[in-house]
């Protein structure tokens, strides 16, 4: 018997394998570093909050985008209200905007945290902790103003036509009613797009530079050793290097594509690759940070926490 798959089902399976793995290694990842935080002082580090951040932002991305498109791949039609699509795809938009500023945000505190002690930079460092929840704060703000043109125009699909609308997920339709509103929202967004890529770029391109002439002092003084090993700072550092590369190229890809595709017709195979690329990132990111040392030492200090902890009820049973 012949059995014939179709290519929404193919892209569904897809889809809920990247967000699976993706959510399984946000999560566990995420509660780890909430462990080490909150329990493990000593190992406790400011740069470990905008780990947190930025895994929490990954993991309702991964929700409220990815449950939808699942839903839709395999044939589900008209699930969501206009009240519903609202929701999801103000909640989706602002978390996904949230991940961007963390990034770039991220980059920006690992770049001071490796500056040396004459640089102009240094006098940040001792200020970097009083920074971090005023800039998660400002982070909030601004992606929840940038959004509110999303509850105005989004709407379900069966409660407007092929003629008004300016964006379609399938599941949800954005109308644009206000050409002046729709501008400022799309001139916001580009905006806050340019500076935290720009950011991340230059931050990046310091803490390369910074790490050429590291590694060439390093081989100046170590001459006689085979291996020197890198400090934590330079593998943290490798580690953001690798995670905003993932971000900038996925994002500017999946951007490029959406738009094309917002201005021309017959494009149902580069819609699929769109959603496939915006969930790259936080799917493939907590990967990207478990390489981080730091990460397994965490892991290893959480079982030995927990093997202690037995070994401490066992004797007090006995």
């Amino acid at each position: 018997m012949n059995v014939i798959v179709s290519r929404d089902s193919i892209l569904g399976v897809f889809i809920f394998t990247q967000l699976g793995i993706g959510f399984i290694g946000n999560t566990l990842l995420l509660v780890l570093l909430i462990n080490s935080f909150l329990v493990q002082l000593h190992t406790k580090k400011p740069i470990d909050l905008i780990f947190i951040h930025l895994l929490f932002a990954n993991v309702m991305t991964i929700l409220f985008s990815g449950i939808p498109e699942v839903m839709n791949a395999f044939g589900v039609r008209n699930f969501l209200d206009d009240i519903g699509c609202k929701a999801i795809l103000y909640i989706h938009r602002v978390f996904r905007g949230l991940s961007l500023c963390t990034t770039s945000f991220l980059s920006i505190v690992q770049a001071i945290i490796i500056t040396p002690s004459n640089s102009k930079w240094a006098w940040l460092k001792p200020k970097i902790c009083t920074y971090i929840l005023p800039a998660f704060c400002s982070f909030w703000i601004i992606n929840m103003l940038i959004y509110i043109h999303v509850i105005i125009s989004a709407f379900a699909p069966y409660n407007t036509t092929e003629l008004d609308k300016f964006y379609s997920l399938t599941y949800c339709i954005g109308k644009d009613p206000d050409h002046r509103q729709s501008g400022i929202f799309r001139g916001s967004m580009v905006l806050r797009d340019f500076v935290c890529v720009f950011l991340m770029v230059w931050t990046s391109v310091y803490m390369v530079n910074f790490l050429f002439k590291h590694r060439k002092t390093v081989q100046h003084v170590h001459r006689t050793s085979l291996s020197p090993r890198p400090s934590p700072e330079t593998k943290a550092t490798h580690t953001i290097l690798a995670l905003v590369s993932c971000f900038v190229f996925f994002h500017w890809s999946n951007s490029f594509l959406t738009i094309y595709v917002c201005y021309e017709r017959n494009v149902k195979g580069l819609e699929n690759i769109t959603i496939i690329l915006s969930h790259f990132y936080p799917a493939i990111s907590p990967f990207i940070l478990i390489k981080n040392h730091n990460k397994r030492f965490f892991l290893n200090c959480a079982f030995a926490k927990m093997r202690k902890s037995s070994q401490h009820t066992i004797s007090l049973n006995t």
